[in-house]
């Protein structure tokens, strides 16, 4: 009887012994898999309140950016795969250059900065998405100048930001070269994150432009900045300064941001292959007739030699005009896996976003689509 009691007291000790170690291995596996960290920046906060809305209004810009900016945060919580860091999570004052270095140091995919932008005619409403870059008119650069003032709020600003000054638009051409090669993909989640305002929730387009954002600087990753509306506009203050209206601007952020994480993963699938048994000559290449591979490392509006110098030592770099940006790309061939490697030569020498694109009869074709067909 004895030795009954003693059987079963040892497979129930068995039993929760499994039991745990089996939660244990899961949760080490989830720990172990890489998460797509985002950062989300609510701007502003503590003795920089932003803008204060139309003068009738006692909205702080502060205040509404970072409820958005915790909402955002909340949805994208609900991914087990998405990670969130934040510049700040209640009413205090982050310098710019820290807003930059949270993101480096988290060594983010992504980084959101979120705003509501003001202007003198109480008339003007709508939402914009910006990308770091040279300003394309007088109002680009007003509106950076206007998000870059803060900095004289800190101390030392002209050590920390090497003598950077908000008032001069030269100033804003040193901060784009070091960006410039994350730009198709910035591009990319401002574009979605626009639509989303327009389509889901009607807001007017003030579309996605190009302006010299400090706080941008220094987030060497895909990177926008939003402007969610105006608060000098009544009606859009009142819907930004709301439950609903800000429900609906952390939705079309959160959306875009999924988008984007989906098409990123979209890109990779094609690099997970099964491990071809070694007598199978086709392991080897995988070659697509009619399709040209490269390995795009870089976009910006500024014309650069094709010259190793230029590129960090790479050579046989190409350059093409899309648009009004020169995009450079690294290596051609005919053989996907062949540009894989050349991928991986291009991250070595440091261009991290490096990406493989195809091009069918010199137009620019998804890499998906070419390799599902073949």
């Amino acid at each position: 009887m004895i030795t009954i009691v003693l059987k079963k007291i040892a497979k129930k000790k068995l039993a929760i012994l499994l039991t745990v170690l089996f939660f244990t291995l899961q949760n080490f596996t989830a720990t172990a898999q890489e998460k797509f960290k985002v950062v989300i920046d609510a701007g502003h906060g503590g003795s920089d309140p932003g803008n204060l809305g139309h003068k009738s209004s006692k909205y702080l810009e502060k205040d509404i950016v970072l409820k958005i900016a915790l909402a955002v945060g909340a949805l994208l919580d609900a991914d087990e795969n998405i990670e969130v860091i934040y510049t700040r999570k209640d009413d205090t004052f982050i310098e710019l250059h820290e807003r930059g270095t949270i993101a480096q140091n988290s060594k983010a995919d992504l980084f959101v900065s979120i705003h509501c932008d003001a202007f003198g005619n109480s008339s003007v409403n709508g939402a914009g998405t910006f990308v770091l870059g040279l300003h394309e008119n007088d109002r680009n650069f007003e509106i950076a100048k206007k998000e870059n003032s803060v900095i004289l709020m800190e101390d030392n600003y002209k050590e920390k930001y090497d003598g950077f000054d908000p008032n001069s638009p030269e100033a804003v051409i040193g901060l784009t070269m070091m960006q410039e090669e994350y730009l198709d993909q910035s591009l990319a989640i401002a574009s979605l994150i626009q639509n989303n305002f327009i389509n889901a929730y009607r807001r007017k387009d003030r579309s996605v432009k190009q302006a010299g954002f400090l706080v941008l600087r220094n987030t060497f990753m895909p990177s926008v900045l939003v402007e969610t509306g105006f608060l000098t506009n009544t009606k859009e203050g009142a819907y930004l300064n709301s439950k609903k209206g800000q429900h609906e601007m952390a939705d079309a952020i959160y959306k875009a941001i999924k988008s984007y994480k989906k098409q990123l993963d979209a890109n990779t699938v094609v690099e997970v292959k099964p491990k071809p048994k070694p007598e199978t000559p086709k392991a080897k290449t995988r070659i697509v007739k009619g399709v040209d591979f490269r390995v795009q490392i870089a976009s910006g509006t500024k014309k650069l030699k094709t010259e190793p110098y230029n590129f960090k030592g790479l050579k046989g770099v190409d350059r093409i005009k899309i648009g009004a940006h020169h995009k450079y790309f690294y290596g051609k061939t005919s053989d996907y896996l062949e540009a894989k490697e050349m991928q991986a030569q291009a991250r070595k020498k440091g261009f991290t976003s490096a990406f493989v694109v195809a091009f069918k009869n010199e137009k620019k074709v998804s890499v998906k689509e070419v390799l599902k067909s073949n």
